[in-house]
């Protein structure tokens, strides 16, 4: 008998000083792929780009034994306010090292050498896993498919994020 995957549930942060619901489409996608592949939308929110509103938001949810998983897209380039990864990485507990590295080398089948610039990033905190993802739905859509999948579902072999934090199956220490 096949295993089932087990949802997860999810939150959603763009961080844009300019998008709307009505504009927000890499939100709309990243929340799109995620019920498609079954897991449950637990919050989506819009920020500016202002570190401590990222900042402060992202926490709550970390804080929350409901929420499993925290995406955000946006403000991870070197332009203006971008400040995500700075929001962002002094509220890990681990940082996934391969997780940005491995979204440059997607990224650059499409969009060439201009993936250096981003920022991505993610990692565990609070038996939370986060993905900081680019702003543009293309970068959403690539992370989406070529990483996050397969890692958010708790059947990839050998090994997937989603059975660290599912509470029965977490390895917490």
């Amino acid at each position: 008998m096949a295993e089932s995957m087990i949802p997860l549930s999810v939150a959603v942060l763009t961080v844009s000083d300019t998008r709307t619901e009505e504009t927000d489409r890499s939100g709309q996608a990243l929340v799109q792929r995620l019920e498609a592949a079954g897991h449950r939308l637990a919050d989506k929110r819009i920020v500016p780009d202002d570190i401590y509103l990222i900042r402060a938001r992202v926490s709550a949810w970390i804080a929350d034994p409901e929420i499993q998983v925290v995406l955000t897209t946006g403000g991870t380039g070197f332009t203006g306010r971008d400040s995500t990864p700075e929001a962002v990485s002094v509220l890990l507990d681990k940082r996934i090292e391969g997780f940005g590295e491995l979204f440059r080398q997607l990224s650059w089948q499409e969009i060439g050498s201009s993936t250096v610039q981003s920022r991505c990033l993610g990692g565990l905190a609070n038996a939370t896993v986060l993905f900081c993802l680019p702003g543009s739905t293309g970068a959403c859509r690539t992370a989406w498919d070529g990483i996050l999948a397969e890692q958010l579902d708790s059947r990839h072999k050998p090994c997937n994020f989603a059975n660290l934090v599912i509470p029965e199956r977490g390895q917490h220490d």
